[in-house]
């Protein structure tokens, strides 16, 4: 293999190690790799075509939520997971979704089936940086969970193992509800006192 082509790879895999595997089309043709030769490389099975403008490299061996960094991509970077999403990549409780649920800000336009959108200006302060995905932080992501009036006893179980886990303190939960949403400080609440009174 040419010196040239040995380096296209190189740091297109160098990219793509920190998207989860994934890389935009936009993204290769940045880095040397021409509409043409993109179609090659999916042709020859070097790389998986995962939606229009977007592929994985194919020998890519996914780790546990590298799949987020996709979304990361599709909303060219303005989404963050969260909700649901966030609280499986945190490790907290048990709410399940089939849609990976992201916030964008509220002039975001764009769409996906497999996608739920909460629209909402997030502060750096609620935003955690992971490989290739940007997370709500715990707090917020229970804060999130909290606004759409949840199973109160899922959310106090929630909110007790993120306690355990020492990702949040139950002050700072109540106090940053209060600040973000009336609804969600009033559940919030509510799963406090279930998790003092257990």
């Amino acid at each position: 293999m040419p010196a040239a082509r040995r380096d296209l790879r190189r740091r297109l895999f160098s990219l793509a190690a920190g998207q989860g595997g994934y890389f935009s089309a936009a993204q290769a043709k940045k880095i040397g790799y021409s509409y043409q030769a993109q179609a090659h490389h999916v042709g020859a099975g070097n790389w998986l075509r995962i939606d229009r403008g977007l592929f994985r490299l194919a020998e890519w061996v996914p780790g546990l939520h590298d799949d987020l960094a996709r979304w990361a991509l599709w909303s060219r970077g303005r989404g963050v997971v969260s909700h649901e999403t966030a609280l499986s990549v945190h490790g907290i409780g048990e709410f399940e979704s089939a849609r990976v649920h992201l916030t964008v800000p509220p002039e975001f336009t764009k769409r996906h089936d497999a996608v739920t959108l909460h629209r909402a200006e997030l502060v750096d302060a609620d935003v955690l940086e992971h490989t290739g995905f940007r997370v709500t932080t715990p707090l917020r992501s229970l804060i999130d969970i909290a606004a759409g009036a949840p199973d109160e006893d899922q959310l106090a179980r929630a909110v007790e193992e993120a306690r355990m886990s020492g990702l949040v303190t139950l002050r700072r939960l109540r106090s940053r509800s209060e600040m973000v949403d009336a609804t969600a400080a009033l559940h919030i609440e509510r799963a406090i006192q279930r998790v003092e009174a257990s």
